[in-house]
């Protein structure tokens, strides 16, 4: 298998379009610049991103951030860098797909976000029981959900991959120097 199918390398833009699991477009960000792409995982930067909603609402983000999408598990995991500290958003999501220079995954409500000190919080059940109701979430993708999430959490509490600040560190250096902000 070819993972690169697409050609892409260090430096190349992207956009990222966010799904629900009825097929509707749920949020467009603008901006995604590759910082590293391998068979596992692709990594991507941003700072200030438009972010557009599906109501068409858009804003602005405050900060640079550090984005990891996996090709095998049900997360993808964003490091903001924020002027009072690294703090992550961890959406529970299908595995990306890139078309058409966009990197696509559907979005399954849970979210993990993790403090600069270290404390995390589990956001959205409610979100996540409405929508497995309404969408009709299988069996199958709930169990996934639950699986990942468990996965995603030891992730966290091990401090591996984008939670070893390190990781984030060289992602991040590699963003400056690709795009030249301070």
């Amino acid at each position: 298998m070819i993972e690169n199918k697409n050609n892409l390398k260090v430096g190349d833009k992207l956009a990222i379009h966010c799904y629900k699991h009825d097929g509707k477009l749920h949020q467009l960000c603008d901006e995604a610049i590759i910082l590293g792409i391998d068979s596992e995982k692709i990594v991507v930067a941003n700072n200030k991103a438009k972010l557009t909603e599906a109501d068409g609402r858009s804003y602005y983000a405050k900060e640079p951030a550090i984005l990891f999408f996996y090709k095998k598990h049900w997360f993808n995991i964003i490091g903001q860098l924020k002027r009072f500290g690294l703090f992550y958003y961890c959406n529970m999501a299908t595995p990306y797909i890139i078309d058409d220079n966009i990197i696509k995954y559907i979005d399954y409500d849970l979210d993990l976000r993790v403090f600069p000190n270290g404390s995390f919080k589990i956001l959205d059940y409610n979100e996540y029981n409405y929508h497995r109701k309404i969408m009709h979430y299988s069996n199958d993708i709930q169990m996934i959900i639950k699986k990942e999430l468990t996965f995603l959490i030891d992730m966290k509490r091990k401090n591996e991959g984008p939670f070893a600040k390190e990781e984030i560190n060289k992602y991040y250096q590699i963003y400056k120097s690709i795009s030249k902000i301070n």
